[in-house]
């Protein structure tokens, strides 16, 4: 166990504190809530600056940290769909969340064939995930019907189709080992 692993154990351990902060009947639920989920939004760069950094980088740390990441995405849109209760923001959710789950499967196929590195994080995926964290912070920060919350949907709207696009060049990138597959 080193800090990088202990910081990206931190990041699950976030997610209740999160859901339970979500629900608080208080005015400062909603900052605290972007504010958990910032801290646990930059304990995701640290753990992986610091493995580097270190060179502590484990197979527990590369199985664990986008496990962490993906569940604390997932759990903030699951949160915001229930609050807005509305198609137009339950939409793009789907499609991160979605979009999700097809790439961790891609990634495991590909690493089950020696193939990982074709469909390693680009920049595309890298910006997704930067506008992803910039409109969940704003959406649990602030409450549905106000001017950011409403920048919030448009930056989640972004962070979707960047979602897609990303996943079209993961796709893209995997076809020629997929389609000799089939």
């Amino acid at each position: 166990m080193n800090i990088p692993n202990i910081l990206t154990l931190a990041r699950i351990a976030f997610i209740p504190l999160l859901v339970v902060v979500f629900y608080l009947p208080f005015s400062w639920s909603l900052p605290l809530s972007a504010l958990l989920f910032g801290l646990a939004s930059a304990t995701d760069w640290l753990d992986g600056y610091l493995a580097r950094r270190w060179d502590q980088s484990t197979s527990f740390g590369a199985f664990l940290d986008p496990v962490a990441d993906k569940l604390m995405v997932a759990v903030a849109l699951a949160l915001l769909i229930e609050r807005y209760d509305a198609a137009w923001l339950t939409l793009p959710a789907l499609v991160i969340i979605g979009r999700e789950i097809v790439i961790s499967a891609l990634r495991e196929w590909m690493a089950e064939m020696g193939k990982r590195a074709s469909v390693a994080v680009s920049w595309i995926g890298k910006f997704k995930t930067t506008m992803q964290m910039i409109a969940l912070l704003i959406l649990l920060g602030f409450a549905p019907g106000t001017l950011p919350a409403m920048l919030g949907v448009v930056v989640l709207y972004t962070a979707a189709l960047l979602t897609l696009w990303s996943m079209i060049q993961y796709l893209r990138a995997a076809w020629p080992h997929l389609s000799r597959s089939m």
